[in-house]
Formats: C-alpha cells, structure tokens, sequence
C-alpha cells in the first residue's frame, strides 16, 4: 500500500514538472516574440560587433565624405557615437525638427542652398532661440555685426536673429557670398562656424583646398562632422535607437498674420485687443525686444497671432488643434518682463 502511494505522489510530482516545464517554455517563446518587437536600447546597440554602420557614399551637400581616411573616420564615428548616447537631446531634436524644417527648408530652396544645410541649424543652436556667450544670438547665432551686415533690423524694440525665417534668409545670403568665394560648400559651412577671414588664413598657411585636409581650431575640426552626425541620425534614428511617435513630434505653428503701420504703445494691450496673452504674443514673436514699439513713416512689421485653440488634446498634432504650443523654451523672452 505504501508502494503504490509513493508511486502515485512520485507521478503527481512528474506531471507538475512537466506542467511547469510547458509554461516555462510558452512564456520564454512569448517573451523572445515580445523582444523582437521591443525598439532596440542603446546598451544593446553597443553590444554588437557591427554597432555603427558608414556608408562609403556620405556626402554633405553633395560633395563626399572621404571616410577611407582613418582620421576622417574616427572624428565622424566621435560625434556620431557622442550624438547617439545623448539621447534625451536627440529626441528633442527629431521633436524640434517636425516643427522647424518645414519653415527653415523651403527658404534654403528658395535661395538655391542645399538642403543639407538645415544641420548646420541644428548644430548652431538645437532649433532654438540661444545666445552663446559671446553674444550670438538665434537659430543661426549671428553676432550683432553680422546680423545687420547681412540685412538684419536689430535695436532695442527688435531684433530680427530672434525671427526665424528672416535668419534663416540672413544665413542663405551669407551662404551665397561664401560660397562665390570657394566655389564648395563643406567650406562654406565651415567658414559660418570660422569666419572667412580665419578660414582663409588656414587655407593659404596649409596650402590646401578641401576642409577634410585642413588643422584646424578644434571647435571647426568637430564642426562638419557634427552636422554630418546630426544629418546620419535624424535620417535614420530608429537604426540608432532614437524613437518617437509621430503623433508627439511637434507640429509647425498655426498662425495669422496681422500687419502693423504704426508705433503701438503696449504690447500688453496689443495682445488683449487680438484675444491672446502677452506671453503667447512673444512666445509667437520673440523678436520683439520690449514692451512698445516705434514704427516710422512707411515702415511695416508681420505679426503673428496664435490661431485657437491653445489646448493640447487627444488630437495632438492633428491640424484642428492649432499645433503643440506650449512647448517652449521661453528664456528669450523672460528679459523683456523685467
């Protein structure tokens, strides 16, 4: 009798381990099928032999990447790698580009600039309103000299660095004037981080004619290959771990344009008479410097009202919502209240 009990429990115990061996297995095979699916981690990316792909045909602008140099390798593989673990920043960059591209691009077009160049945007100021510590100012960061050589207003009640597209036109004609000079835009590019001046000096010490074979200023050696970094990545990030979801990048803004003729006295009250606040007024128009504005005989200024409504909704990014506005960086404007 005590036999055939043992032999009973020793059978319940086979069953239930082998119950147990089943779920094991069906729960491993789930969990392999669900980490296939999974978007892939940086920490996995790093593990694989083959982590960073270069692409013997990378150009800027056309004109290409001499990767088959160890040395231009290894500085694109710097910013690349430094680019791809910064990924909260670069995140926000794919999110700032939905919204900024579509305004910054067509005017390079307009000018006849390579498309190309929006990174250098990106490089300059990570589409946003920043001021360098020496002073430059924007998306594009002109310095004062700069901006008003290149057909920027700037004084004390505007200044157009802070207006997006008028940059953007100030930084083509820089462009253009750059580009009749060396006749090859990977010098251009380097030359609005360098300066012509400086560049120049570099070209004739070194006797050389191509950015790739020049020693330059450590910030102008990175300059290129942070743009080339940039453009890699924000093509393809998924193929470095960078997701987000089309429905939370940020929209282009909704907008109307009000013109204006004449001095207004107070922005505040500008602002109450078009139904918005004064804040949502200089978030849409950061280039207005102060709390007034002089406006002389024959000149005109293009206003920028926020169209309703303000709220984020299910919708997001769907047009009826009028764009994601409440997203911004507002240290720009911040000055003006005090």
């Amino acid at each position: 009798m005590n036999n055939k009990k043992t032999l009973l429990v020793l059978q319940i115990v086979v069953v239930i381990i082998g119950l147990a061996a089943i779920v094991a297995c069906v729960v491993g095979i789930r969990a392999l099928k669900i980490a296939e699916k999974r978007p892939v981690s940086l920490e996995q990316i790093a593990l694989r032999s083959n982590d960073i792909e270069f692409a013997d045909d990378l150009t800027f602008a056309g004109e290409r990447v001499p990767l088959e140099m160890f040395n231009i390798r290894e500085r694109y593989e710097r910013e690349l790698l430094s680019t791809c673990y910064f990924h909260s920043n670069t995140m926000l960059l794919m999110k700032r580009s939905s919204r900024w591209f579509p305004v910054i691009v067509p005017i390079l077009k307009k000018y006849g600039i390579p498309e190309d160049f929006k990174y250098l945007c990106v490089t300059e100021s990570t589409l946003t309103n920043a001021v360098s510590p020496a002073g430059a100012v924007g998306f594009w960061q002109f310095l004062e000299r700069t901006g008003k050589e290149y057909g920027l207003e700037i004084n004390k009640d505007v200044d157009m660095r802070y207006n997006v597209e008028l940059e953007t036109e100030a930084a083509c004609r820089y462009f253009l004037k750059s580009y009749e000079k060396y006749h090859n835009w990977t010098l251009v590019a380097a030359s609005f981080n360098a300066g012509t001046t400086r560049l120049n000096k570099f070209l004739k010490t070194q006797k050389v004619n191509n950015y790739y074979d020049l020693l330059l200023p450590d910030e102008t050696e990175r300059y290129i290959f942070r743009i080339l970094a940039f453009k890699t990545i924000l093509e393809n990030p998924e193929k470095y771990g960078i997701y987000v979801s089309k429905n939370l990048e940020y929209q282009p803004l909704k907008y109307k344009t009000v013109v204006i003729d004449r001095s207004i006295d107070s922005w505040a009250d500008f602002a109450i008479e078009h139904d918005i606040t004064y804040k949502l007024l200089k978030i849409f128009n950061p280039w207005l410097r102060s709390n007034s504005l002089k406006v002389k005989h024959g000149e005109y200024y293009e206003i920028k009202i926020p169209k309703r409504p303000f709220n984020i909704t299910a919708e997001y990014g769907n047009e009826a919502t009028g764009g994601e506005i409440m997203n911004f960086e507002n240290d720009s404007i911040v000055e003006d209240l005090q």
